[in-house]
Order: C-alpha cells, then sequence, then structure tokens
C-alpha cells in the first residue's frame, strides 16, 4: 500500500472518530411525519408547553395548513397527554383529516376523543361529526385502499361506523339516528337478517319516540318481505312480515306508508296463498287428502279474497265428497 493511500485511510478513519453534529434539515417523527429542523433550534412549529403548541396548532388550522396543524396536534397529545389542551388538539386531529377529505381517518380519530377523553365538551359535536361520515359511506362514498387509493364502498365498515356511534351514545342526539342506519347499511348488503335485527332493535329501545319508533318498524317489516323473497319465499318469514306491518299499521295509522304497508301485506298474502295451494296439489296427487284439506283450508285462512281462494274452496268440496265415500 502506497504512502499517499495509507495517509488517506488515516484521515477518513480521524473524521469518523471526531464527534460533531450533522445539520438535518429534514427529520422523520412517528405520528408526526417528515419536518424542517433547524439547527440548534427545536423548530418553528414546535413549542416547550402545551399551551404553546395549542396556540400553533389553532392558528394553523385557522390558515387552512391542515398538515401542519395535525402534526402540532399529535406533538401535543404525545408530549402532554394529560394537560388540559390534549382532548381538543385529538379534536382538531380529526377536523384536520375531515378538511383533508380523509374521512375514515377522520372518524378514528373523532373516536379517540370518547375513549381517551371521555369528559371532553367536544363529545356532541364529535358524534355529530362521525354521524355525517357514516351518512356519506352510506351514501356510496368510497374507503381508500392502503388510505390512499379509492377502492369500494363498504357496508360492513359503514354499520361499524353506526355501531360506534351509538356504543358512544346510545341516547344522544344522533344515536336512535344511528341505530336506524345500521339497518340501513345491513339492507344495502342485502344483508335482511341482521338488518331485522338492527331495527327490530331501534323500535325497542326507542320506543317511546314515534317517528324513530315508526321507521324502525316499517323498514323491519320491508326487510322481512325482501327476505321471503330471497329465500324462495319463506313462509315464515313472511308471516313475520305481516306481523310487522300489521304492528306498525296499528300503532301508527296516520303514518303515510300505511297505504304502502298494506299493499305488500295483500302481495305477501297471496304469496302464502300460492304456496299453500302449491302443497295442497302435492298432497292431493299423492292421495293424502287429510293434508290436502289443511293446506287448501290455509289458502281460504290466509287469502280468503285471493285468486286461488275459489278453486281451493271447489277442491275441498271434492275431497270431502271422496272422503265420504263418493268419488270426486
Amino acid at each position: 500500500m502506497s504512502r499517499r493511500s495509507v495517509f488517506l485511510l488515516l484521515l477518513a478513519l480521524g473524521v469518523t472518530l471526531v464527534p460533531f453534529r450533522s445539520p438535518a434539515p429534514l427529520v422523520y417523527t412517528p405520528g408526526e411525519g417528515w419536518t424542517y429542523e433547524p439547527v440548534g433550534g427545536i423548530g418553528k412549529w414546535k413549542r416547550e408547553t402545551a399551551k404553546e403548541q395549542m396556540l400553533v396548532t389553532q392558528a394553523a388550522y385557522d390558515q387552512k395548513d391542515y398538515t401542519l396543524a395535525r402534526k402540532s396536534a399529535m406533538r401535543l397529545i404525545k408530549t402532554w397527554p394529560l394537560s388540559d389542551y390534549a382532548p381538543n388538539a385529538q379534536y382538531l386531529v380529526g377536523l384536520c383529516y375531515e378538511a383533508e377529505h380523509d374521512d375514515e381517518r377522520a372518524f378514528k380519530a373523532f373516536q379517540l376523543v370518547f375513549t381517551k377523553y371521555p369528559r371532553s365538551d367536544k363529545l356532541g359535536d364529535v358524534m355529530q361529526r362521525q354521524y355525517q361520515i357514516g351518512l356519506r359511506f352510506l351514501g356510496g362514498q368510497r374507503f381508500k385502499l392502503f388510505g390512499l387509493i379509492p377502492f369500494f364502498p363498504d357496508m360492513d365498515k359503514t354499520a361499524d361506523m353506526f355501531e360506534k356511534i351509538v356504543a358512544s351514545g346510545p341516547y344522544s342526539a344522533v344515536g336512535p339516528s344511528a341505530q336506524l342506519r345500521i339497518g340501513s347499511a345491513r339492507e344495502k348488503q342485502k344483508n335482511y337478517p341482521e338488518a331485522v335485527t338492527a331495527y327490530e332493535r331501534a323500535a325497542d329501545r326507542y320506543h317511546d319516540l314515534p317517528l324513530i319508533a315508526a321507521d324502525a318498524l316499517y323498514q323491519a317489516g320491508f326487510s322481512y318481505s325482501k327476505q321471503a323473497q330471497t329465500a324462495g319465499y319463506d313462509q315464515g318469514t313472511a308471516g313475520q312480515a305481516i306481523a310487522t306491518f300489521t304492528d306498525f299499521i296499528t300503532l301508527f295509522p296516520k303514518d303515510p306508508r300505511v297505504t304502502e304497508a298494506k299493499r305488500i301485506i295483500t302481495v305477501l298474502k297471496e304469496e302464502q296463498s300460492h304456496g299453500n295451494y302449491m302443497i295442497a296439489i302435492f298432497y292431493e296427487r299423492q292421495k293424502r287428502w287429510n293434508g290436502a284439506l289443511i293446506y287448501y283450508n290455509e289458502v281460504l285462512v290466509q287469502g280468503p279474497d285471493s285468486r286461488y281462494a275459489a278453486v281451493a274452496r271447489q277442491r275441498i268440496d271434492q275431497i270431502k265428497k271422496y272422503i265420504a265415500g263418493t268419488p270426486p
């Protein structure tokens, strides 16, 4: 090795052993992101007390610098988690995400106000904002893949949002409506059993709120009727739909949806009559007369004015004659 090479190697080694501060203008902080830090200082936006940090946060938010406001708020929460300013800082994190149209992160940030600061004076406004976010997703807004790429509407996530709102405040200003929206999300999935469960829970829990209870009963009946149709016409579920709509008509006779409820009941009963009629025919072809009589009678009980009623009466008379000894 030459003298020049040895000298350069020793020089490089010496430099590495000398302690010095490297000016690092870009600094990454978990939860805050990349920020510019001037040499020898704590940064233009960082402060030494929670109060001063809150002033920076609010000023940035008022100036619509949501990235800075969010980072400043998150620093306050991390550095002074027990300060009086922490709840409002968490609330501002949610506001920043919402202003940036990142509703999923906004919802989660608002939820932390409930879990971490249950005595915050912002809880009412937080629930209102969460409810509006939920409505946007219920209306078809897409959730983002990896928090970046708009993907698909997701009614499971949407229902979960409304469930969190109800859990936070079942009797709050938006709690009853949020319970109904759980049912709406399940309906959009065509998950009618869970929709019925959500609506029946609303009808039971908020029975003393006429508008909520009426909506809940009507939608429960509607979901039952849809479920009956998707199951190749389920007689039992159709009966539950009829019973629910009947309760709705009895309890809320002046509701403008009563006419539609009666129409659906008529359609359901017609389908019930058809189902019983087909079962009666099956028994008759098997010469199982008692079974045929039972189901022809069901046609008359459930749909005395249906299009199957006249034929059912005729078949009942013929079968009775056969049983009595006179061939039909």
